[in-house]
C-alpha cells in the first residue's frame, strides 16, 4: 500500500472504528464478500477511488487533468469543497464555496514559494456556505512546487490536515510520472532526431546527385528517383508517433534501396522475405532503415566487388523475428561491443547503438540486437519485436504517403 493510503487510513483508523469518515458516516457494506467491517470496506474504497484518479494526473497538471481528478480527489478527503492550483491560478473548484476562489489563490502566495502546508480559516459573509476552513498541501515534484491542493471544510480538523497532506503527496507521486513520462518522450524524439541527423547529411547528398546525373541522360528516371527520394524523406522527417508498422517500415527501406541501387547498379543485390502476418506489428520508428543503412555501409562503400543483402521477417509465435544480413567488410567484435556500449563513436556503425538503446527501452533488455560478425564475415543483426505489448502501438501510415 502506497504512502498515501497507510497514512490516510491510519489517520482516519479512529473514525472508521466507529463508522464515520471525516464526519460522514459510512454506510456498511453488502455484497462485498469478505469486505464487511467499515474499515474493510474504507480500505476497498479508497484504494478504488485513488485508481481512478490517477490516470488523468498522468497527463500532468493543467486544467483539463484538474478538472477530471477533482472530483475523485474530493471523494477521498469527503470534504466539502477542493481545488487543484499551480502557480498562477485555480485550476478548478469542485464543491461549495467556489466564491473563496480569489481569497484561497492569495493565500497560496506562501505554501507555493515555502513548499509547506498551511491551515487557514476562510472570511465568509454567505450564511448558508458550509466552508469556513482551508488545508493547503503543496504539490511537489522534484523538490520544485508545482501547484497546491486546497481541501475546505466546515471547521479546523488535525485529521484533514493530515489526510490533504498524504493525498497531495500521491498527488506529486502521479505528477513525478507524468514528468517522466515527457522526459522519455523528449528522449525518443531526440534519438529520432539524431537517427535522422546521421542519415540526412550523407544520404541526401548523395541522393541528389544521383538524381541529378539522370537529368540529361534519362529524364524519366530521374523523375522516378526523385518520387522516391520524396516518399523516403516524408516518412523519415514525420512528425506523428513514436512508433510505425513493420509495413510501412519495410516500405521507406523500399524507397531507400531504389536510390541506393541508382547509385552503385547492379553491384547490391537485396533479397527480401517477409510473411505477410508480421506486416501489422508495430515497433519503433525509424527502427530497421538503420541496420539496413549500416549493411550497405559495410557492404559496398570501401570495396569494388559486389554486395549481397538478405532481409527476413517471419512469424516467431509471439514475436516477429526480423533479420538484416550482409556479406560485407563486418567489423571486429571487441569494437562492436565498445560501440554499442557507448565508449566510441558509433561512425562504424550507423544507428546501431541508437537501435539497440530504444528496442531495450520499449521491450526490455532482452529485445536489445544480437549482432554476429568478425572482420571479412560479414554482419548478421537479429531483431526480435513482440507483437503485443502494452502502450505500443502504430499511428497509421501518414497522410500523403
Amino acid at each position: 500500500m502506497s504512502g498515501f493510503l497507510a497514512g490516510l487510513l491510519i489517520a482516519a483508523l479512529p473514525l472508521l472504528a466507529s463508522g464515520f469518515w471525516l464526519g460522514r458516516r459510512t454506510a456498511r457494506p453488502t455484497g462485498l464478500g469478505g469486505l464487511g467491517t467499515p474499515v474493510e470496506h474504507a480500505t476497498f474504497e479508497t484504494l478504488h477511488t485513488a485508481s481512478l484518479a490517477a490516470p488523468p494526473l498522468r497527463a500532468g497538471l493543467t486544467e483539463e487533468t484538474a478538472r477530471r481528478s477533482a472530483r475523485r480527489l474530493r471523494s477521498l478527503l469527503g470534504t466539502d469543497a477542493l481545488c487543484l492550483a499551480d502557480d498562477r491560478q485555480v485550476l478548478v473548484w469542485d464543491g461549495a464555496g467556489a466564491h473563496h476562489r480569489a481569497e484561497v489563490m492569495e493565500r497560496l502566495a506562501g505554501p507555493l514559494a515555502t513548499g509547506r502546508g498551511e491551515a487557514f480559516p476562510l472570511g465568509c459573509h454567505t450564511p448558508d456556505c458550509p466552508v469556513r476552513w482551508a488545508v493547503v498541501a503543496p504539490l511537489t515534484v522534484d523538490d520544485r512546487v508545482h501547484g497546491a491542493l486546497v481541501a475546505c471544510a466546515p471547521r479546523e480538523s488535525a485529521v484533514l490536515v493530515r489526510a490533504a497532506g498524504e493525498v497531495a503527496r500521491w498527488v506529486s507521486v502521479q505528477l513525478e510520472l507524468a514528468d517522466l513520462d515527457a522526459s522519455r518522450t523528449r528522449l525518443i524524439e531526440a534519438e529520432i532526431r539524431a537517427l535522422r541527423a546521421q542519415i540526412s547529411p550523407h544520404f541526401i547528398f548523395n541522393s541528389l546527385a544521383v538524381i541529378a546525373s539522370f537529368v540529361r541522360t534519362d529524364p524519366e528516371r530521374a523523375r522516378e528517383l526523385l518520387l522516391e527520394f520524396a516518399d523516403f524523406t516524408r516518412y523519415s522527417f514525420r512528425r506523428h508517433g513514436d512508433f510505425t508498422t513493420l509495413a510501412d517500415e519495410l516500405h521507406a527501406i523500399d524507397h531507400y534501396l531504389a536510390l541506393v541501387r541508382a547509385r552503385f547498379g547492379d553491384r547490391l543485390s537485396v533479397t527480401l522475405q517477409v510473411a505477410p502476418e508480421v506486416l501489422p506489428v508495430a515497433l519503433p520508428f525509424l527502427c530497421l532503415q538503420p541496420l539496413v543503412e549500416n549493411a550497405v555501409k559495410h557492404g559496398l562503400e570501401g570495396r569494388t566487388d559486389d554486395c549481397r543483402i538478405q532481409i527476413t521477417a517471419q512469424d516467431a509465435g509471439a514475436e516477429a523475428l526480423v533479420v538484416i544480413e550482409d556479406d560485407g567488410t563486418g567489423m571486429d567484435p571487441v569494437l562492436l561491443r565498445r560501440i554499442l556500449a557507448g565508449e566510441v563513436s558509433p561512425s562504424g556503425g550507423i544507428g546501431l547503438s541508437n537501435v539497440d538503446d530504444r528496442l531495450r527501452q520499449v521491450y526490455g533488455d532482452d529485445h536489445g540486437l544480437v549482432i554476429e560478425t568478425a572482420p571479412g564475415a560479414g554482419m548478421k543483426i537479429t531483431a526480435r519485436v513482440p507483437k503485443y505489448q502494452p502502450g505500443v502501438h502504430s499511428a497509421g501510415r501518414p497522410t500523403g504517403t
